[in-house]
């Protein structure tokens, strides 16, 4: 996911993100050098073990302050309407409980805050969802949980947003079965 094509996208996905930042599954860090000069504390989760010299050579040139903590996003330690952005970029397909995160992101957002996303999904093509469902089984066990046909759009909407927008578009030169991709930026609704 370092290649130049993922790069790019998550230069694209990241352009309207400003003010304090929550990332979730932040891994290696390979988000940071695409957050724009808007972005003014970025604090990171990643329940998964880092590769610290990798996390601190892609942070050492940074303007805006970075934490990283190992939570889960099923449950953040927070106070309600914190940040004024969360990131999730290639992470709701491994999240175990992912409505329940979704809706945990939605509480630490402020009012009027964003969700920002890039993440591969279902496929709106019949003969590739049979595929991912055929392989779905196989890529939990592989690829660490990853789940190649959740419906990202409607799974964010389920979780208490309104996508404000959204970009579908096959990635070019990755397996057909993964290569559908969901980019956009939600809103919270309201908690009552």
């Amino acid at each position: 996911m370092r290649t130049p094509r993922f790069q790019e996208q998550r230069q694209q996905a990241l352009a309207p993100v400003s003010g304090t930042v929550l990332e979730i599954g932040f891994g290696t860090g390979l988000n940071l050098s695409h957050y724009p000069s808007t972005v003014t504390w970025l604090t990171a989760i990643e329940p998964g073990h880092l590769l610290d010299q990798r996390v601190a050579a892609r942070s050492a040139n940074l303007t805006m302050p970075v934490e990283i903590f190992r939570y889960r996003a099923e449950s953040l330690p927070w106070e309600d309407e914190r940040f004024d952005c969360a990131v999730s970029t290639w992470t709701l397909c491994t999240i175990r409980d992912p409505l329940r995160a979704l809706n945990e992101i939605r509480r630490v957002l402020k009012p009027g805050g964003k969700f920002v996303f890039l993440e591969h999904g279902r496929s709106d093509d019949p003969k590739v969802v049979r595929w991912q469902t055929i392989l779905n089984p196989f890529q939990r066990v592989f690829a660490c949980g990853c789940n190649l046909n959740r419906r990202i759009d409607r799974l964010i909407e389920d979780g208490g947003f309104t996508v404000e927008q959204l970009d579908r578009f096959v990635m070019e030169g990755l397996p057909r079965p993964g290569a559908d991709m969901y980019r956009g930026v939600a809103s919270p609704k309201p908690i009552s």
